[in-house]
């Protein structure tokens, strides 16, 4: 997160628009008040519990009024969903685990920057959902929120946080966007370092190695 501000805002990153002014930049830079501290979160015995996704849905659309920060959670669940399904071969009452931590992981960032991750921690923490969905949410900026990426779930949202925005700066600069956009092709933007050249190449890297793609 810090140090991106500038590619956020030439680029169209949704979170950029709730950053306010350079006076403020200081505040939403100092990314080490977002370390929560615990490593632990949500109870045992709520392990399995969900929320629909009409529950889900309300929340992000109650949380969140910036359209592309909409988006891209949105993105980010569908992802996580997909590849639940159909590289992880789980059913589909397990893929929407996956999908809800992708679709709610940034829910606070739009309102409550300062409380980023903490904010919808504790409100998943009071309606007892499940852990294992708590914890990937807690673990998708690990330099910044202080917890490591430990499983399956965990990883993959880590990873598609990091690749969303530069895939989608990408699309922006693509005649049709995302239609024919070919993995070669976003690999060549990774390395080119003139292009969104304040996104962490670092945090890209170490994402997607722990995701093992």
């Amino acid at each position: 997160f810090k140090g991106r501000s500038r590619f956020l805002k030439e680029e169209g990153d949704p979170r950029a628009a709730t950053w306010g002014d350079e006076g403020n930049q200081s505040k939403k830079e100092d990314m080490s008040a977002l370390t929560l501290g615990r490593d632990v979160f949500g109870k045992p015995e709520d392990k399995g519990n969900v929320m629909t996704r009409e529950e889900a849905t309300t929340l992000l659309e109650e949380w969140v009024d910036n359209e592309r920060l909409r988006l891209h959670m949105r993105q980010v669940g569908a992802l996580m969903g997909a590849w639940a399904l159909e590289r992880e071969g789980l059913p589909e009452t397990e893929a929407w685990k996956w999908e809800m931590a992708g679709l709610l992981h940034d829910a606070d960032w739009d309102q409550w920057p300062e409380q980023h991750c903490r904010k919808i921690i504790e409100e998943l923490e009071s309606r007892n959902i499940a852990p294992e969905v708590i914890r990937a949410i807690a673990s998708h900026g690990p330099a910044h929120f202080g917890v490591e990426p430990v499983t399956r779930m965990d990883r993959m949202l880590y990873a598609f946080d990091e690749l969303s925005g530069l895939i989608h700066s990408n699309s922006l600069m693509r005649p049709e966007g995302y239609k024919g956009m070919e993995r070669k092709g976003v690999k060549k933007r990774v390395m080119e370092k003139s292009f969104a050249a304040n996104v962490s190449r670092e945090d890209i890297q170490d994402a997607c190695s722990r995701a093992g793609i």
